[in-house]
């Protein structure tokens, strides 16, 4: 883990960017908005509230870990059980963790002021396929080419080098989200690109562990499947490694984190 100054990056000429203190004309590395981030995520979040709170009950532990976390470099990696609704989820905990709420999103004032320096790693394909989609994609999504599945199926196609680059550019300006499986389906492997990752950059690790989501939702996350879900997010302390492990020994790190280490009975489906 090292510090890196957080990049700053503005419309302005650099001159002028004093002058900006309400951040009206921020962007961020890849030239997107922030003030047009913030206000997707204030619609987004209002939208989507009450199906975590009123719908379904979410269950929040571990946001102390998060409080006196740095504003970049920090790479969460959860567990993944839908498209769209763990993300959002986790967008309105750390807008909520910004405000000095612990552990709850209630009430959501927070969403007046939302923290817009936070990205997460999606399908490019995922974040094409319809309006929806696209809106969430203006959210902070950092859209890779997956190198082994494609339209639901598995396939074998050149690795996307641009991936690790534009997650690098994230992490130097915020925070970022990542699922290291790259698939909703449980116990999945973990892809050693997750490994490369944190030995490159070196980011603050925090794992996240989330339940109930496949439960509540349909595969994308859009659509309710089961009403009155417990829906729980646990953000786990700051995973410690060193320059000497391996991407091996990483990843292997990540999938005990995220609880993802496969019991017998998935061993021995896998196997047949």
């Amino acid at each position: 883990m090292k510090y890196i100054k957080p990049t700053k990056f503005s419309y302005l000429p650099k001159f002028l960017m004093p002058l900006d203190v309400l951040g009206l004309f921020e962007c961020d590395p890849f030239g997107s908005s922030l003030l047009i981030r913030r206000i997707l995520i204030c619609i987004v979040g209002w939208l989507t509230y009450a199906r975590y709170t009123v719908v379904n009950r979410i269950q929040i532990e571990g946001t102390e870990n998060l409080e006196n976390l740095p504003i970049n470099n920090v790479l969460f990696l959860s567990n993944h059980q839908t498209y769209f609704a763990d993300v959002i989820a986790f967008f309105h905990i750390f807008c909520a963790v910004k405000w000095g709420f612990q552990n709850t999103m209630v009430p959501p004032v927070y969403l007046f002021g939302p923290r817009a320096r936070q990205y997460y790693v999606a399908a490019s394909e995922t974040m094409k396929k319809g309006f929806v989609p696209r809106v969430f994609a203006a959210g902070g999504a950092l859209t890779i080419e997956r190198s082994w599945r494609a339209e639901g199926r598995e396939v074998q196609r050149s690795v996307d080098t641009s991936a690790n680059d534009k997650i690098a550019l994230a992490l130097a300006h915020g925070w970022v989200v990542s699922f290291p499986q790259g698939t909703t389906t449980p116990f999945a492997p973990i892809r050693k690109g997750t490994g490369h990752l944190i030995k490159n950059n070196e980011p603050i690790v925090v794992p996240v562990v989330i339940n109930g989501f496949r439960r509540a939702f349909d595969k994308k996350g859009l659509r309710f499947k089961k009403r009155n879900t417990l829906l729980t997010v646990q953000f786990k302390a700051p995973l410690p490694y060193s320059a000497d492990d391996t991407v091996d020994d990483l990843v292997a790190k990540v999938r005990h984190a995220i609880e993802q280490d496969a019991p017998e009975w998935a061993q021995d489906s896998n196997a047949s």
